[in-house]
């Protein structure tokens, strides 16, 4: 399992100094490869792991007695690094069609080789993250996605696309500061880098420790009071949107955060009401979004926000001991990935097919361009939680894990009438987008559409595939 572990890590990474110093061509191919063969790390892994489940950990980076880094496999590193390098690998394929002189909308002709360097090496600095048993690695990771995120937002090099990028960065940086006080803090009063030395602390300290990672966990997931720079990201090329703001860098505040109020024990419960209460401040926030929205990838970074509150809001009621929270919020992640990915590559494929992603022109997709129509279809029941799509089967567990904890805390019970309440209107709201967008007549946008490279279509095929089958590979492990 530790070779199937590293090579998640390094093997794109490798790809993306080869794709770095290859011309744009075989710059593309390295990509496909190296993208693949960390998929295949990942799904080998997933596979051992469901035979042999527990928790295995490995020192890589020791000096002294202090492990800076360490690699821990158990059933949230693996189902998290698989959606990690599975989705990469598929928007790596999308990118296949997509960045090329022929998109309507972006035509691209240069920086290929810094597109795909890039977004490999966020790959593998993911699964990097995923797999640290440390507060150094889990931060030394943060600040390399930060990074990549920075050059991919600004690809473009517009105006535009360099002050979002700066935004981004500047914005995720402030709150990694609190990254860096809480493992500072934990240095200095149990000698430790390791998560789980977070049991360690007073009750106090632990207060402290977990202020500082919320506050880098806010950031990175685009939470009040940062949620600025998600929306304004938009200007990434689409494959950009769909693995960073859909399926990667967003999940590494929640991720984080499940990592260590999984590994910890005693969370004071001011911990869990702060979160909570600020989760659901930002899910209505992001509710309240949708309504002004005519720009396809806006509308869905809004609802990247919402949901991402949905995640948060689940984590901090296990704080209070609810196991079902818990295993709801890690699924959630899961099966948000996958359904949100499929939405931003569904947007994408419009916009290259169309010259637009503006909703107010896109009427009649599913009559002119099936496999969109149904992909926007399968991305719009998953992420409104319609039964059979993955959605629901993690919302129902985190609706359960609120009510359980509402028995005894009001608080909990009323944000959770929230979240009810909040998911029946973006039920209504995303299903009227939907249906105004998918049925009907062609309008002269769509019945003017382009071919759909292959490539795209392979990867829209394996996410509307994903979105009715993740759930069964998460409660696999999430038990």
């Amino acid at each position: 399992m530790f070779g199937y572990a590293l090579g998640s890590i390094g093997l794109p990474m490798v790809g993306s100094l080869l794709a770095a110093l290859l011309p744009g061509e075989q710059a593309r191919k390295v990509s496909q490869v190296f993208s693949f063969l960390g998929f295949l790390c990942g799904l080998m892994l997933l596979v051992t792991f469901a035979a042999n489940p527990g928790t295995y950990t490995w020192e890589l980076a020791t000096v002294g007695d202090l492990t800076y880094y360490g690699i821990i496999v158990d059933s949230l590193s693996v189902l998290v690094n698989f959606l990690v390098v599975t989705i990469g690998w598929l928007v790596c394929t999308y990118s296949l069609g997509y960045m090329t002189p022929e998109n309507r909308e972006h035509p691209i002709e240069e920086g290929l080789p810094r597109f795909f360097a890039l977004l490999l090496l966020f790959i593998g600095a993911m699964a990097g993250l995923v797999f640290s048993s440390t507060l150094f690695g889990l931060l030394f990771f943060f600040e390399i996605t930060g990074l990549c995120s920075w050059g991919l937002i600004g690809f473009y090099g517009t105006p535009k696309s360099r002050r979002s990028a700066l935004r981004a960065i500047v914005l995720t940086h402030i709150a990694a500061l609190g990254l860096y006080v809480a493992t500072a803090y934990l240095y200095a009063n149990t000698g430790s880098l390791d998560v789980t030395a977070l049991s360690d602390l007073t009750e106090t300290g632990k207060v402290v420790a977990f202020l500082g990672i919320l506050i880098a966990c806010w950031g990175k997931s685009a939470q009040l009071p940062f949620q600025s720079w998600l929306p304004g990201a938009m200007v990434a090329p689409t494959p950009v949107s769909a693995y960073l703001h859909a399926a990667s860098m967003v999940k590494v505040g929640v991720y984080i955060l499940a990592r260590t109020v999984q590994a910890t024990q005693g969370i004071p419960p001011v911990i869990g009401l702060v979160g909570a209460i600020l989760a659901t401040a930002t899910m209505v926030y992001g509710f309240l979004m949708y309504f002004p929205q005519d720009d396809m990838k806006r509308l869905l970074a809004y609802s990247t926000i919402a949901q991402l509150a949905y995640i948060f809001l689940a984590v901090s009621i296990a704080v209070f001991g609810s196991e079902k929270a818990f295993a709801g919020a890690v699924t959630h992640i899961f099966n948000h990935s996958f359904g949100k990915a499929l939405f931003f590559l569904v947007a994408g494929a419009l916009s290259y097919t169309t010259g637009t992603r503006q909703l107010s022109r896109l009427q009649g997709i599913l009559r002119q361009m099936p496999l969109v129509g149904l992909g926007f279809l399968a991305a719009a029941l998953t992420i409104t939680g319609v039964p059979l799509f993955s959605g629901f089967f993690s919302k129902f567990l985190i609706l359960l894990g609120g009510l359980e904890a509402g028995r005894t805390n009001l608080v909990l019970l009323a944000l959770t009438i929230v979240f009810l309440l909040e998911s029946v209107g973006s039920f209504i709201w995303l299903l009227k987008v939907t249906g105004a967008s998918v049925l009907g007549a062609p309008s002269e946008a769509v019945a003017a559409a382009a071919p759909l490279p292959r490539s795209m279509g392979f990867a829209l095929g394996c996410l509307m595939a994903m979105t009715l089958v993740s759930q069964y590979i998460a409660f696999s492990l999430i038990r």
